[in-house]
């Protein structure tokens, strides 16, 4: 008799994370999720959850701070997916301009630049970009799920949940997998390189479509079977 266990997965504990509602949704899609700093636990699960809320120095000297920079790394290097989500995202480049340039985790190459405030049908957008807007998925992707298997069954223009001041702007655009409009700013909503994807808005905080990214997760990892 075979007994299927499900997949584990490391919250990111660096002091700066929604990680309450990353778990909920974790569990939620049927994967054993744990909220930890300890490289070691980090480096054994199946995946790994970068979360984030607050500023990108003050994250970046939490993570350098724990030793975490290099277990990150490493993640990246096991081929394991690896998620950053919010300011989880934002710490996979390269450096970001708030409060003064600020070198990120470099996984990849790219700037956080600050959104500015403008205009959009004669309603003044402010800063920050708190609420629902759509995701935009981009033409690399639309058309070919296994290109970004966690947007299967997400449709395009599905509504996301956003609270943010920065946005992203990677080197290559072809990591872009989607994109969402603030006023006069057209930003990367979405990325995918290889084994690592990140996310501007909360899936976890995005009702069902935004589940359906913890599934696709779930789904991606085998599951594991002891007899």
């Amino acid at each position: 008799m075979s007994i299927e266990t499900r997949p584990t997965v490391s919250i990111v504990d660096y002091g700066l994370g929604n990680l309450f509602s990353v778990k909920h949704a974790c569990d939620y899609a049927g994967m054993e999720a744990t909220i930890t700093s300890a490289a070691e636990i980090i480096l054994s699960t199946d995946a790994v959850i970068l979360p984030g809320v607050g500023a990108f120095r003050d994250a970046m000297e939490c993570l350098i701070r724990q030793d975490l920079v290099p277990v990150l790394k490493d993640v990246v290097r096991s081929e394991k997916p690896l998620l950053g989500i919010c300011l989880g995202m934002q710490l996979l480049m390269t450096e970001s301009q708030e409060f003064g340039i600020t070198k990120g985790l470099g996984l990849l190459d790219g700037e956080v630049l600050r959104l500015e405030t403008s205009f959009e049908n004669g309603q003044h957008l402010k800063v920050p970009h708190v609420g629902w807007s759509p995701i935009l998925i981009s033409s690399n992707n639309a058309n070919d799920q296994s290109n970004n298997p966690m947007f299967a069954g997400v449709p395009d223009g599905t509504d996301m949940y956003f609270v943010h001041s920065y946005f992203t702007k990677p080197m290559n655009r072809n990591v872009i997998s989607s994109t969402t409009k603030y006023g006069a700013i057209e930003f990367c909503s979405s990325l995918v390189k290889d084994n690592i994807f990140g996310y501007q808005f909360h899936p976890e905080r995005s009702g069902a479509s935004g589940l359906r990214i913890y599934e696709n997760l779930r789904s991606q990892l085998a599951p594991l079977k002891k007899d």
